[in-house]
């Protein structure tokens, strides 16, 4: 393809919203354009690299013996309320009705979709497995939508669903997705871990989430220095200290007075002591009722623990106004002694371990100084609650934790019978009985790993593509309007499409920075430059990644172009 004939409509300077480098390039290079608030339309080049991600996608599943099939974007409500998700998923559903009433949702994930179809046609354990994967838009009406393709409202998935007769062959079909998703981004080229991660809304008693490192991450996962653990910092159990010791001659807790003081930052410095001497309150709605868990000040509450601890549907952090009208307490000064009234308390269980500690007196303008919670907390409700961090200790034993950035671009579940239970999808076991499916679900962020390979590949000048899906694997800038030179750029451009090479001849009548600078900014990998050394059998040759410049020999180019391409298609870097 000629550049002169491409539509890659760059601009100079970032949109106003970027927030992250992936968003400002993608719009800069000229792959997105924004129709609306987290919906976009993708330009020719974006088209190209994510057709070569849905390739490498399609190939691998298909070696894992999944079949792609399609289901309907628009699903009936009857579906979802099945599986009671209907009412459970959220305001992120976004939910439509039709001329006649009938109420409907767009897909932000096909479980319901894709059980309706098995349940029909899958009768038998003979006819079992079943693996079944769709590339497909979906739409989550995500209240804040960022950064782009990273955290958008529509968005391109490839979801996959098995279907198994028993645990241990649900197990299997798991282990074999797994290591498929493994594959998968190693062909990509992207530097990825897969972590433990938390089920969310999709249900299930196993997950895993395949992060790429980067430092604009949603996400923050945490590995251990001294072995393979790795997780979501949302997963990781953190063992219970043991609680401080006291004897009968351990003074009693005093109140004091401490005007103004409503943050931890406050508090100690008034106090002149650290958050970590401190207890902190945090209040939360949980489905409708106050919530409140006491943890170390210095540390974060961690969720999703929380959620699964209260046994809630929806769990959020309180509005101030609702919680103090709620529990007639004095927000800014909670803590956990004293009459809570209904108000239900967790503790975390690191508090238990501090030999005193400051914490809010439940009433205003004070505070309790010299609370031993181990004694002064007794019968309380005590658990991990919170966020792991650098240097706690690793789950498995091995080493201390260490901290990092991700971005989430796959995830697999292990879902039992939580949708085949509830939507009565069974089969006929060996035996004659009627039997739910063992369920996996299966989850790739397609359109999001444009935004992860641009983060992880990127410099001052613009973007630096895997070659695996980059638009173009070689671009050939000819810097002569015609002559000799012109003639070469044209014939390497040839010859190397003759060498089922993916290559673009930059002919466009521009000045030579211009042509150079939007190389750059685009990421073609490979670039041959055919300047006035041309005619003397010699081209420069750049590798954006590396941004090495080599003056090289035209004889044997093409081949050796060739050979480094063919070779970096895997998804290892470029070497010439």
């Amino acid at each position: 393809m000629r550049v002169s004939h491409l539509h890659i409509p760059t601009l100079r300077q970032p949109p106003k919203d970027a927030e992250v480098v992936s968003h400002a390039l993608l719009v800069r290079a000229g792959f997105i354009r924004k129709a609306a608030a987290g919906i976009y339309s993708y330009l020719p080049l974006a088209v190209r690299s994510l057709e070569k991600v849905k390739r490498i996608i399609r190939e691998e599943l298909e070696a894992a013996g999944a079949q792609e099939v399609l289901l309907p974007l628009i699903v009936p409500a009857e579906l979802w309320k099945e599986s009671a998700r209907w009412d459970e998923y959220g305001p992120e559903l976004l939910r439509v009705s039709d001329r006649k009433g009938g109420e409907f949702c767009v897909g932000p994930t096909h479980e319901e979709a894709v059980v309706d179809v098995v349940r029909r046609d899958v009768r038998s354990y003979k006819q079992l497995p079943v693996n079944l994967y769709q590339i497909q838009n979906k739409f989550r009406d995500e209240i804040r939508p960022r950064a782009g393709l990273m955290r958008g409202r529509e968005f391109i998935m490839k979801d996959a669903y098995s279907f198994d007769a028993d645990e241990a062959g649900a197990q299997v079909s798991y282990k074999a997705m797994f290591d498929a998703y493994v594959r998968i981004f190693q062909r990509i080229g992207l530097d990825f871990r897969p972590v433990e991660a938390d089920s969310g809304n999709i249900g299930g008693s196993l997950s895993h989430e395949f992060q790429v490192l980067a430092d604009s991450g949603e996400d923050r996962i945490v590995s251990s220095d001294g072995s393979d653990y790795a997780a979501n910092v949302e997963t990781v159990p953190l063992a219970a200290p043991t609680p401080a010791a006291f004897t009968a001659e351990t003074a009693a807790y005093e109140v004091i007075d401490t005007p103004g003081t409503k943050s931890i930052e406050s508090l100690c410095k008034l106090m002149k002591c650290s958050p970590a001497d401190t207890i902190r309150a945090v209040a939360f709605n949980a489905d409708g009722k106050p919530l409140l868990v006491m943890l170390r000040g210095d540390r974060e509450v961690n969720d999703v623990k929380v959620k699964k601890a209260a046994g809630v549907a929806v769990l959020e952090i309180a509005e101030a106004a609702w919680f103090a009208k709620t529990t007639k307490l004095p927000v800014g000064y909670l803590g956990p002694i004293g009459d809570l009234g209904e108000t239900r308390m967790l503790v975390d269980a690191e508090v238990l371990a501090m030999p005193a500690a400051i914490c809010g007196a439940n009433e205003k303008q004070r505070h309790i100084q010299g609370v031993v919670p181990a004694r002064d907390l007794a019968g309380a409700e005590v658990m991990d609650l919170r966020m792991a961090t650098d240097g706690d200790p690793s789950p498995d034993g091995g080493g201390t934790l260490r901290t990092h950035r991700g971005i989430e671009v796959g995830h697999v579940f292990y879902l039992g019978t939580k949708y085949s239970d509830s939507m009565k999808a069974t089969f006929l076991d060996e035996a004659g009985k009627e039997r739910p499916f063992e369920m996996g679900c299966y989850g790739i962020g397609v359109s999001r790993i444009l935004s992860a390979a641009i983060e992880q590949g990127h410099d001052k000048r613009g973007i630096s593509w895997p070659v695996a899906i980059a638009p173009y694997e070689v671009c050939v800038l000819s810097l002569a309007k015609d002559g000799e030179g012109a003639e070469i750029a044209q014939t390497l451009y040839e010859q190397l499409r003759a060498q089922k090479i993916e290559t673009v001849l930059d002919d466009r009548d521009v000045r030579p920075g211009v042509k150079f600078n939007d190389a750059d900014l685009v990421g073609w990998p490979i670039q041959l430059v055919v300047g006035r050394k041309a005619t003397e059998g010699q081209i420069e040759v750049k590798i954006r990644h590396a941004g090495t410049r080599s003056d090289e020999l035209l004889d044997g180019l093409v081949e050796r172009v060739t050979a480094a391409v063919r070779t970096a298609r895997d998804g290892s870097t470029v070497t010439l």
